[in-house]
């Protein structure tokens, strides 16, 4: 059974490692159906690669991003990504740290400008994809997902990594173009915002 919990950048639980293998807690909860096969690519990786938790690591290696909801669980933060011209979520490579929830937090502040997030564990989603920026070899991404509430009146301010950066109301997510993964993650997202108590405002 599920059991989450909100931890803040400065919370003492939100310890390091640089074992690929202690990723593992982060992501055996993930229960859902459909990520069965995906769960099990995960578990090989972190497994039997010790690099994993490097961006050198080929032809795939570990990453942690987030799913940032206001504080009503009403909008999602979205960044256009600079390299990759996509409205994606913030998220970055692991570089060495198995703490995966420890990454996406960094790089979910880093990459908003927005102090005082709450990061959820465990993950929500797992999904793998193959990232080519301009000029370099394609990768595989092995992305650990989690939900993140951002405080009363969070104003995103951005950095280089984005071209745009954005609240977006998540009953009108049509016109950025969000890929399948990403709708699964808002799915999930929100059945842990209800379960948690984050309730939407009327």
């Amino acid at each position: 059974m599920r059991e989450s919990r909100r931890y803040r950048a400065d919370d003492p639980a939100l310890v390091g490692s640089s074992e690929a293998r202690a990723a593992w807690h982060h992501i055996e909860p993930v229960q859902a159906a459909e990520l069965a096969e995906v769960k099990r690519a995960f578990f090989q990786l972190t497994a039997l690669e010790p690099d994993a938790l490097l961006r050198t690591a080929t032809p795939g290696h570990l990453t942690g991003s987030a799913l940032i909801l206001n504080h009503d669980a009403t909008e999602t933060l979205l960044l256009f990504h600079t390299k990759l011209q996509r409205w994606l979520q913030p998220g970055g490579h692991a570089d060495g740290e198995a703490n995966l929830a420890r990454v996406a937090l960094k790089e979910a502040t880093e990459e908003t400008g927005i102090e005082g997030l709450e990061i959820v564990d465990p993950a929500i989603d797992l999904d793998i994809h193959n990232v080519a920026p301009p000029g370099r070899e394609p990768v595989y991404h092995y992305d650990v997902r989690f939900l993140l509430l951002a405080p009363v009146d969070a104003e995103p301010a951005g950095n280089h990594e984005s071209q745009d950066i954005r609240w977006a109301p998540l009953d009108s997510l049509d016109e950025y173009g969000l890929d399948d993964g990403h709708h699964r993650m808002i799915r999930a997202g929100l059945e842990v915002a209800a379960e948690l108590g984050v309730l939407v405002e009327s």
